[in-house]
């Protein structure tokens, strides 16, 4: 019964983390098509909170749930699909760190940019190019993790 309901949080937390990060994607990107500085804040104002309460509840809990049931179900750390899927992990953390912080300042530029009245400045699109090239990596390794999951493959 623990190992079904760990299951279940561990699946839980994979769907939030790609819901959430879609979601997140496409909210961020159509904002950012309107070249408008108040739609850009309210939206990633809302973005941020969506990050912090969902993406990092998610980050916490799959490393927690997907240890116990390694070890409640006897498979070895050094099984190739679990340690791919824990480095593919690791570097997934390492992409969606910088983008949070991204995603805050992009919030704040154009915020300051929407309440002068001004335009969005070079460096919020600089942070946009950046925000979305380091989604694809982090989106690609957490599909194959979910893929390494359900396919436990045998290399």
């Amino acid at each position: 019964m623990v190992y079904l309901f760990l299951k279940f949080l561990h699946v839980v937390g994979a769907c939030v983390l790609l819901g959430t990060g879609a979601g997140i994607a496409f909210f961020m990107l159509l904002a950012h098509y309107t070249d408008n500085a108040k739609t850009i804040a309210a939206v990633a104002r809302i973005v941020v909170i969506a990050d912090f309460l969902f993406t990092a509840t998610a980050v916490v809990a799959q490393p927690i749930t997907g240890i116990l049931l390694a070890w409640i179900a006897g498979y070895s750390f050094s099984d190739p699909w679990l340690a791919g899927s824990i480095m593919l992990y690791l570097l997934t953390g390492a992409f969606w760190l910088p983008v949070v912080w991204m995603q805050i300042e992009m919030r704040n530029l154009a915020a300051a940019s929407a309440d002068n009245n001004e335009p969005l400045p070079r460096r919020y699109y600089k942070l946009f190019r950046l925000w979305f090239f380091c989604g694809f990596p982090a989106f690609a390794a957490v599909l194959t993790i979910v893929w390494l999951m359900i396919s436990r493959p045998a290399w």
